[in-house]
């Protein structure tokens, strides 16, 4: 009888198993257990059937491949798993050889190439072939007799019966069916334009894909034009699609025997931890495990909770300037170390630095205490010697976790403000998802399993981290730079087994360096003229009492105004104005609701202008007067987040600088107040319509391209487009909002309430539009197709935003849809002007120029310079952001030149 092997394609059936399972299977300690689960079950099946001699683990080599070389885009946008499923992989590759079976991979080859040369040598020795994939890639070896594909998870095994049922075409032909079918998960290209039938249709009738193109001219209709246009395309997707059976030239399979008679107790331990019950329950129903396996398990469980009890590392506290010298003597600028302040509060204007923490191995974090303060206090490193450490620290490989916030406070202790960062596993967490929490203690828990001691158990109310005793100090501070190296190599090996190992190029190049931009731009702060905002805030003061008066007249009683339930009452009980139902809270008051009974009542347009006065009152004019009272130079700092986004959007807080109004007359006279220091002026520099270039870039649609290479305005070509010549200049602002609305997904509803006309004429709008930029429709139409296929979306630098489509419902469906469109468009732009950023504040650095860089307003730049250096910079630098990427059209930056923001626009 021949002999057989199980040959399995390693991370397909991991992946196919993980996802099959329910995803919610944890262990008590909150780790993912289900592809470990759906792996136990697989080995036990082989174990039951003993229908195999030989089992090899097939598995992809890291980096790039042959197939990179033919095509550089292949496999560039392949989806990222989860968090979920990278935490168990490493785990399960691990179990592998615990349990005494073997992986074979070879590099530069991927695991398919690796099955395609071990059913080859298998074929050579008369051996049956059982490939263990899900994989269609892998149909093209079926050989009835003699090689299948199983689908271990289904249960079905793929013959050439069942190949031919399913796709039209044999396990032969597959290769050929592929390379005109295309694979955009794997980026291949294929004939563009021909599907699954098509593709079929054409094998029946001439076989293969080199008779289709020597018969090519007996081909009639649109398919002979595809596959003229597309012949270069089908044979490179040809040799990306065939697999290689030389990747090695002899190999034993007797390494490889199946005669591992009880693979699970080698990992028995393991199994109790991740809690695989029913592998445990049969290896005790079989009467072969031991007292001493479970006594040995069972200890080393024993010990791995009573080390995770004591975080797993020990928390070392250095006093002695002596010991830290010592401990320092171990790093190397190839070192990585974790690095953590301990502050006395979160302002680093107001607060100060006690003390620091770091981490470079996975057995010992440190703490350094040098301004403690309480009765009874054991001695301390000084001053001098911990910024001394600190400078040693800083020449490896330093990491933080939101380590903007740490630079602020060791660049006050130091007297610098330029450090050398290596990473931020902030960023990388938020790189591999954007939308997930990024906090240290949330991902250590979700992650690690851990829970981390909290500040409140640390530090008593009312008191601040220099009264914290040294020893409680030095486990808290401690935890957070060992936790953050964790993540830091967690995030790393995620990025690399999502096949996103460019997010940590990306990561390294742009994100970080971004840090230090920013760090200089919250440093700098902008001036505030806090005379005018005194005269400003009588004047506001004036309007409100006004408009309060008008509106108690009006309502025929006094109430508080900015009480929602107050104010329902008075509109739809007393004066009847109709509503909505009624909830259990009130009536709903909101701006939506107030603009939909603008013309009831006279008494809403003075509710509306007193909600946006009392806004810029309460939200604008009284905390930056109050702010820029608190600094001798009247500069307020705000600061900027850099992973506050989904898209990659700089978000700003204490103040919010992002979101001062721009269209009312009030909210304008706001920007008046940010001024230029004596002596210098501001400057603006404004990205003109960035994203619709970016759409003109990623479509290629002619009439935007055409547009504006030759420096048109795109608005008006637009209205040309939609309204003809004659009507064109007088609707350029309908086209201006129907070019950005559609953008952010806007549908005819919102376009006929943002318009005011009717949803009929806004759907003829945008009905024209699509007609006339076909490219464009069919662009966005590609984007929303791959948000679903992929999973994700991908900016210009290749930065990703998730969606869930699998477990959305049909509205949260919908707007997935609008934000993948969004997210490309808003994402790279967000990307560009980092990129500017960047390269302006390294200029500015490095040149030592008479300039800053003190706000981003999204696609804005605001900079304070010299007067007598204002034309020259603002000319150098509108160039930098102008010429930062190269796109297929030109970027353009509009420049404005004031002493008060008002006047930059």
């Amino acid at each position: 009888m021949s002999k057989v092997v199980t040959v399995i394609d390693t991370f397909g059936f991991f992946f196919r198993s993980f996802y099959a399972l329910p995803q919610h299977l944890k262990n008590k300690d909150g780790f993912p257990t289900g592809l470990l689960t759906g792996f136990t079950n697989f080995i036990s099946t082989l174990q039951k059937q003993h229908d195999s001699d030989y089992l090899i683990f097939a598995i992809d080599s890291k980096g790039d491949t042959f197939r990179n070389e033919i095509d550089s885009n292949y496999k560039a946008n392949r989806q990222a798993p989860p968090e979920e499923l990278a935490m168990q992989l490493p785990i399960a590759i691990d179990w592998i050889d615990k349990m005494g079976y073997k992986t074979l991979g070879y590099s530069g080859f991927e695991a398919d190439d690796i099955i395609a040369t071990v059913v080859k040598h298998a074929r050579e020795r008369d051996y049956t072939v059982r490939i263990v994939s899900h994989d269609k890639d892998l149909y093209q070896l079926i050989d009835d007799g003699r090689v299948v594909v199983v689908d271990a998870i289904k249960k079905k095994v793929m013959d050439e019966d069942a190949c031919f049922s399913k796709y039209g075409v044999t396990p032969k032909q597959f290769i050929d069916y592929q390379s005109i079918l295309g694979d955009s998960a794997d980026n291949v290209p294929g004939v563009r334009g021909i599907g699954k039938v098509g593709a079929e249709k054409l094998l029946k009738e001439f076989g293969s894909l080199e008779s289709i193109y020597e018969n090519v001219h007996l081909i009639n209709g649109a398919n002979k034009k595809k596959l003229l246009e597309s012949k270069e395309s089908a044979f490179m997707s040809k040799e990306l699609v065939s697999l290689r059976d030389d990747v090695l030239d002899e190999l034993d399979f007797e390494e490889y025997k199946m005669d591992v008679e009880h693979p699970f107790l080698n990992i028995y331990d393991e199994l109790v931890k991740y809690e695989q019950n029913a592998v445990i329950r049969a290896l005790k129903a079989k009467d072969i495990l031991t007292d001493e396996i479970e006594k040995k398990a069972n200890a080393k469980l024993a010990n791995d909770k009573k080390e995770s009890k004591k975080l797993d590392f020990h928390a070392t506290l250095i006093t002695d300037a002596k010991e830290l010298k010592s401990v320092l003597k171990s790093l190397t600028p190839q070192t990585v170390v974790a690095f953590d302040t301990e502050t006395t509060g979160l302002e680093y204007n107001k607060d100060s630095i006690v003390g620091f923490s770091f981490c470079f191995n996975d057995k010992e974090a440190f703490y350094v205490p040098f301004a403690h303060s309480y009765l009874g206090m054991a001695a301390q490193v000084s001053k001098e010697d911990a910024a001394d450490a600190i400078k040693q620290i800083f020449k490896s490989k330093v990491v933080g976790h939101n380590i903007k916030f740490d630079l602020h406070f060791i660049s006050k202790l130091l007297s610098e403000d330029t450090f050398e960062v290596y990473a931020d596993s902030m960023i990388l967490a938020w790189l591999i998802n954007p939308e997930s929490a990024l906090s240290l203690d949330k991902l250590s828990h979700k992650l690690l399993g851990h829970t981390m001691i909290s500040f409140k158990e640390s530090v008593k109310k009312g008191e601040t981290f220099a009264s914290v005793e040294l020893e409680d100090a030095t486990l808290y501070a401690a935890e957070d730079a060992f936790i953050t190296l964790k993540l830091f190599h967690l995030f790393n090996q995620s990025l690399k087994l999502q096949d996103a190992e460019h997010l940590i190029a990306e990561s390294m190049e742009v994100e970080v360096p971004f840090i230090t931009t920013l760090l200089h731009m919250e440093q700098v702060g902008i001036r505030v003229d806090g005379s005018f905002l005194e005269k400003f805030l009588v004047e506001i003061k004036e309007t409100l009492a006004r408009l309060t008066k008008s509106i108690y007249t009006q309502a025929g009683s006094e109430f508080n105004i900015n009480s929602p339930k107050q104010l329902g009452v008075i509109l739809f009980e007393h004066l009847g104005l109709k509503t909505g139902k009624k909830t259990k809270t009130g009536y709903s008051t909101d701006e939506k609701v107030l603009r939909s009974l603008k013309d009831a009542h006279e008494i809403i347009p003075m509710l509306l202008e007193y909600r946006e006065v009392y806004k810029l009152f309460s939200t604008y004019i009284e905390p930056l007067l109050k702010l820029s009272k608190e600094h001798e130079d009247s500069r307020v700092h705000t600061s900027f987040i850099q992973t506050g986004t989904a898209t990659g959007r700089l978000s700003s807080k204490n103040p919010n600088l992002q979101n001062i109004p721009a269209r009312s007359q009030l909210g304008l006279r706001i920007r008046e107040a940010f001024v230029a220091s004596d002596g210098n002026k501001l400057i603006g520099i404004d990205y003109s319509q960035i994203e619709l270039r970016l759409l003109a870039h990623f479509s290629q649609d002619k009439v935007l391209v055409d547009s504006f290479k030759a420096d048109k305005d795109i608005h008006y070509q637009t209205a040309v487009v939609l309204f003809g010549e004659d009507e064109a200049k007088s609707k350029r602002g309908v086209a201006k909002t129907v070019n950005f609305g559609l953008l952010y997904g806007m549908g005819q509803k919102k376009l006929s309430d943002t318009l005011g006309i009717t949803t009929k004429e806004a759907k003829d709008i945008i009905e024209k539009y699509f007609e006339s930029f076909s490219t464009v429709k069919s662009y966005f139409r590609s984007i929303v197709e791959l948000s679903k296929t992929k999973g994700y979306i991908e900016t210009l630098l290749g930065r990703r935003r998730y969606f869930d489509y699998e477990n959305a419902t049909p509205m949260f469906k919908a707007a997935y849809e609008r934000e993948s469109v969004n997210s490309v468009f808003q994402g790279s732009a967000a990307d560009i002007i980092k990129l500017a950023m960047n390269k302006i504040a390294k200029v500015i650095r490095d040149e030592k120029l008479e300039a800053k860089m003190l706000l981003q307003i999204h696609d804005e730049l605001i900079f304070e310079v010299k007067e007598s250096e204002a034309e020259s910079l603002a000319k150098r630098f509108q160039e930098i952001m102008q010429d930062i990427y190269e796109l297929n059209i030109p970027l353009k930056a509009d420049v404005n030149i004031g002493d008060n923001w008002g006047e930059l626009k």
